[in-house]
Formats: C-alpha cells, structure tokens, sequence
C-alpha cells in the first residue's frame, strides 16, 4: 500500500507521516497540514459501504489517510471512539425531514457534531504518541465556541501522556455548554474563560504556538504542544467519514440511486465540517453541491459571493454561539487545494494577520463550482425553529436552523431539486432557552428545566450527559484576558504532573 505524506498549506517542503501531522497540530511555518493527495473511492466502493456499520465505514474511509497505522490499529481506535459512546447503533441517522434529509451528528456523549472527531482523535493521538516514540507530555490547546471544548475535554479526560487546556469566551457560550466545560472531571485538564470572543481565544492559542520563547519554557518542562482544533488533521478526517455513511444510508433506504449526486447544507464557522464535505467530494462521493450556512456573523457568506475575505466588521453574539466566528481557521485549506500553491496561500495568511483581509476572487469560479452560501439572523433562525415544527413536529437547534433555513433558499433561488441533506449538529437540548422561546413557551432560568419543559414539546429523550449536570460541581472557574493566556498555559505546564 502507498504511503500518504502531509505538508503545510504554506509549504511544501516538508513531509511528514499521518502520526506526526496528528501529533503536532500545527506546521513549523504556522500552516495546516494537508494530504499529498485524495484517495479514489469508486462507486462500487460506495455500494460496499451499505450493509456495514459505522464504525466498519470508518476504517475503509480513513486508512487511505492514514497509512502509517495498521488496519488492525485502525479499527481498534475506531472502536474505542463510536463502541459503545453513543445513543444510537447508527452514529449518524438520516432522518426526513419536511422535504430534506436531516443529518443526525450529535448522538454522541456531549450532543453535538464535534464527538464524531473527538471521540476519535483521542485515539489516534495515543497511538501516534507510540508510533513516534513521544515521551514528552502533549499538552493539547484549545479554543472553543461552544462545542469542540467539552467534545475535547470528554475524549482526552485522563488520557495517559496528555494534558489539555480549554479557553472559551466569557458569556459566548450557552449555560448548558458553560456547565458542561466547568463541571469537566479529570486530573490532565483545565478549563479557562477568555475574557473577549471566541476568535480572541483562536487568536490567544495560535500566538502561544507560534512563540518561540513559549516553546523553550514549555520544553524545560519536558511539555510539546498540539491542538485538537479542527486546525489539527485528526480532527479533520474523522468527518469525512459521515459524508459517505449518509450517502450510503440514503442508498439502503432507497432514497437515492448510486451515482445520484446529493447536495449537502452545513451550518459552519471555522469552515471544518463543510470542508470535510469538499474532501468526500474531491475522494469520488457524488456531492453537488455544498451549501455553506452562516448565522449572522457571515464573513463566510461574503467570501463565498465575493472572493474577499474581510474580518473587519462588527461581531455578533447570536443564538447559534458555535458559529460566532469571524476567523475561519480551516479556510486555509481549501485556498491551498484551489490554488495548489502554497507560496500565495501565505501571502493571503500575512494580509489576513496584517490587515484583516485578502483577496482571492481570483477563485471565485472554483468557488461557485462547488459551493453556494447563505445566512440568517437570530430572527430567522427563531422563525425556522417553530416552522420545521409546526409542520413537521421535528425540534432543531439554532444552528441547524440555520442550515435547514439556506437549504430552502438554495433550492429557491437555484431550482436545484436534488436531494438535500443538512447536517444537524447538535442536539436542541443544549441552546433550550433559545428553542423554548422559539416555539412560544414561557422562559425558564434554569436550564434543567428547560430540559424538562422541551421534553415535553418534543418528546425527545433527554441526552443523559446533559440530563447528569444537574448533580456535578464546578471544577473550573478561572478566567483570564486575551494577553492572559500565554502565563496561564504556562503555568499549568509547570504544575506537578
């Protein structure tokens, strides 16, 4: 079998294996790492996929990417991931939904998308650590709006040989997400509050890896940075995954034909799961198009339409906290594989530090070849949350509002009558004062009975995780500003270990 290499999206002269690129997180020269190549997936291949489980899916999408790990390692980290975690045998159901397919990514231990990758990451690290002979403890950062931060913490919770440090902005996310980082048990980790929005926090994390002063101080204490960001390539590839699966699923229940091409809507604001759905696409899955859903904070809609990306607007705290983004970290990414040239993709990333903005329009007919992009405010949001329901009975979260809202307007303003999927990325249970109040029910304080009151509307079971809360204390409850971050992680890299 081949061996698949990666290098950073701003040059390629360095290549490294699939267990180093998951290890470090970040290039040297501050890229992201990128696959040398795209595997091939046949049609024939995806019609193999139907009468497997998820967890056998997986190891047939990812060991291509990951060549440096056995088949056997493979699906044992698999295994460990999805075995036993998750409410539902099937990961990641396809439900109908009012005319659309509805995505299910959040059936997993925290209740939302970010457990398909973070369940899975966790054990790939551990054994990449194996593969390279580590022996410094990894320290993995992370910068969350929300989500990425418990989904973390939950895999990486006393993981031998790693510690883990949380940043999330203070008042940025929902109580249920704020309860569920604080109250996080573990001897390795440590949750912070980030006084600013979630990009101070991306920004706080990306300026400590790339200090040099910081490193030296880190590798007294025998410590190595990593980030399990979708900035990190192990987060990344696991998502491909549900791209096929829910191709595969709608072939099984013969909702589509194999070739039929399937467009996927993704509420998106660090640009990693809809990304995911490019590289499906680039590897042979028939997608048509990517419909890219932002909520208000929508530099990515701009750039879609536009080809320039301009961070120098007002930024909004919205209902829908996971996408209130206005650096989206993982678009790096795809200007390199539009591009192929690394060298251009760096000058965009220095005007983007320097400025806060670049053009690419130059890429605008690539763009529109595989992407469409819309927004909605929280008005619209709200309004979408109570249609789906009036007519359907099906309860969405804020952000899967907003994708299953740009879905209608894609096919309105496109004609485009194919299949349509949009990813659900999170259970309603966890933004309930913003569903409560969407559908028209009196407000509650507390969130558990939110909970109960939604349970109610909805009859959907309770996820357990959000239900035990109630009973766990806070752990964590410091707080830092944006210039605070770097002595922070320091300190906790000096703390007996």
């Amino acid at each position: 079998m081949y061996t698949m290499d990666y290098f950073s999206t701003r040059g390629a002269a360095e290549r490294v294996s699939s267990a180093a690129a998951i290890l470090r997180g970040l290039a040297a020269d501050g890229g992201l790492f990128v696959p040398a190549a795209f595997p091939q997936v046949s049609l024939a291949d995806i019609e193999a996929l139907v009468p497997l489980s998820y967890e056998e899916r997986a190891v047939r999408i990812l060991r291509p990417f990951l060549t440096d790990y056995t088949e056997e390692e493979l699906a044992e980290c698999v295994r460990r991931a999805y075995g036993h975690t998750f409410d539902d045998a099937r990961r990641t159901p396809v439900r109908a939904v009012g005319g659309l397919s509805v995505l299910e990514l959040w059936h997993g231990p925290t209740s939302a998308f970010k457990d398909m990758a973070l369940q899975l990451l966790p054990q790939l690290m551990s054994a990449a650590r194996e593969k390279m002979g580590a022996r410094d403890t990894i320290l993995i950062l992370v910068a969350t709006s929300g989500d990425t931060g418990k989904a973390a913490l939950e895999g990486f919770a006393d993981a031998p040989g790693i510690r883990m440090m949380v940043f999330y902005p203070d008042g940025g996310v929902s109580p249920v997400q704020r309860l569920q980082m604080v109250t996080q048990e573990g001897g390795n980790v440590k949750v912070v509050a980030v006084r600013g929005n979630f990009d101070d926090a991306q920004r706080g994390v990306k300026e400590i890896f790339g200090d040099a002063a910081a490193q030296k101080e880190l590798a007294v204490s025998h410590t190595r940075l990593s980030s399990a960001n979708s900035i990190n390539w192990g987060r990344l590839v696991p998502q491909i995954v549900y791209y096929f699966s829910s191709y595969a699923d709608l072939l099984a229940e013969g909702r589509i034909r194999l070739g039929d091409a399937v467009n996927y809507t993704v509420p998106t604001g660090n640009f990693g799961d809809i990304l995911a759905g490019f590289y499906a696409k680039r590897m042979g899955l028939p997608v048509g198009r990517l419909v890219c859903a932002s909520n208000a904070n929508n530099v990515l809609t701009d750039f879609l339409q536009s080809g320039v990306y301009d961070r120098r607007r007002e930024f909004y705290q919205t209902i829908s906290p996971s996408m209130d983004i206005l650096v989206s970290s993982n678009l790096e990414r795809l200007l390199y594989h539009l591009t192929g040239d690394t060298a251009q993709v760096a000058v965009w990333m220095r005007e983007l530090t320097e400025t806060g903005a670049y053009d690419a329009s130059v890429l605008l007919p690539q763009l529109r070849e595989h992407f469409w992009a819309a927004f909605a405010d929280d008005a619209a949001t709200m309004a979408e949350i109570r249609t789906v329901y009036e007519q359907t009975k099906y309860t969405l979260d804020p952000h899967t509002a907003v994708a299953y809202r740009a879905a209608q307007d894609y096919r309105r303003e496109t004609g485009d009558e194919r299949p349509m999927v949009v990813l659900s990325t999170a259970s309603p249970y966890k933004f309930g004062v913003s569903v409560l109040a969407a559908l028209g029910a009196e407000p509650e304080d507390d969130p558990f009975k939110q909970m109960e009151h939604l349970h109610q509307l909805s009859g959907m079971t309770i996820p357990p995780g959000l239900a035990g809360l109630r009973e766990k204390p806070v752990r964590h409850a410091d707080a830092c500003a944006r210039d605070g971050m770097r002595a922070v992680v320091l300190a906790f890299a000096k703390e007996t270990h």
